[in-house]
């Protein structure tokens, strides 16, 4: 472990995830996080006196070449299967996740800690054959911001589609509600189905076993957890769909970075593009998630959960 930055505030040190993998500890004095320079990714964030609102699994691999199972990962320069792609050689989410990123500043003031990351490269795949330079910019504070970066440094417009891939840590799918995903229409991955809003029906019924949807929305999310009495605000920019997905326990059990029981410890809900969208020659564009939590008011605490 190394000290990077120190002051009255809160530090930043360098720690190894493995012998190839090195992460950021944060603590400060309303908030401690994790950063994987693997994949750039948030892998922790809990303010102080407030439970874990990011999952990690306990069974994540950190090896080069492999994303990690927890956080947020950066799902880019495409979203699950490339659609060119139809024997899916190229694998899942893009190569953003797999990358390492450089940190380029640090800043740790009295709200909290800002941590700049970017990471530059070029014909990483003939399915994305364009140079391309990404930065983060992560605030770590008593809530969570993040703002994503994407730049075309080619000559040719290119297309992506992408998300911000969060694991929110509840303390079982079945006691969360979600009702804002009721007013919106949606695609189910596992069925082929295109849905339309039932709002009179419950969102998370299939939560607690395998759900893979794309809800057309933007708004923004509130994760009500009535256990744990706390709400987790989701605010985004930039983005068109909301992905609701959870393995469920069979193919968790075949996945070998999930740890046993993991799938009922939480729910992934991401801010995400999963429609190409243009990122010109030489332009850039941004996607943005902020996090916020919050605890449940007494009355919000006598609804209980959504079967």
């Amino acid at each position: 472990m190394s000290l990077v930055v120190k002051n009255n505030f809160g530090q930043v040190q360098q720690v190894k995830l493995s012998s190839d993998l090195s992460a950021l500890i944060i603590e400060h004095k309303i908030t401690q996080a994790k950063i994987s320079l693997h994949g750039g990714q948030v892998l922790s964030w809990k303010p102080t006196s407030e439970r874990e609102v990011f999952w990690l699994s306990k069974k994540a691999i950190f090896e080069q070449e492999k994303a990690i199972r927890g956080g947020i990962p950066l799902c880019w320069p495409w979203f699950g299967v490339h659609p060119n792609d139809s024997e899916n050689k190229a694998g899942n989410h893009g190569f953003a996740r797999c990358q390492l990123w450089q940190v380029d500043n640090i800043d740790i003031n009295e709200q909290g800690v800002e941590i700049s990351l970017s990471w530059q490269g070029q014909n990483m795949n003939d399915l994305w054959p364009f140079s391309c330079r990404l930065t983060q910019v992560l605030f770590f504070g008593k809530s969570f911001n993040q703002v994503f970066t994407m730049t075309n440094l080619s000559e040719h417009d290119a297309y992506y589609t992408g998300a911000l891939h969060t694991y929110l840590s509840v303390s079982a799918p079945r006691n969360v509600t979600l009702t804002e995903l009721a007013k919106a229409p949606f695609d189910d991955k596992l069925t082929g189905q295109a849905c339309t809003p039932k709002p009179l029906v419950s969102t998370l019924a299939n939560g607690i076993d395998p759900v893979d949807r794309v809800y057309h929305s933007n708004e923004i999310m509130s994760v009500v957890d009535s256990r744990w009495q706390r709400t987790i605000e989701l605010n985004t920019t930039n983005t068109k769909q909301w992905v609701f997905w959870n393995p469920g326990a069979e193919l968790a059990n075949k996945m070998v970075d999930i740890h046993e029981g993991g799938e009922q410890e939480f729910i992934c809900l991401e801010a995400a593009n999963t429609q190409r969208q243009l990122l010109s020659a030489g332009k850039s564009l941004t996607m943005i998630q902020n996090v916020t939590v919050t605890t449940l008011s007494p009355s919000e605490q006598q609804l209980g959960s959504c079967h």
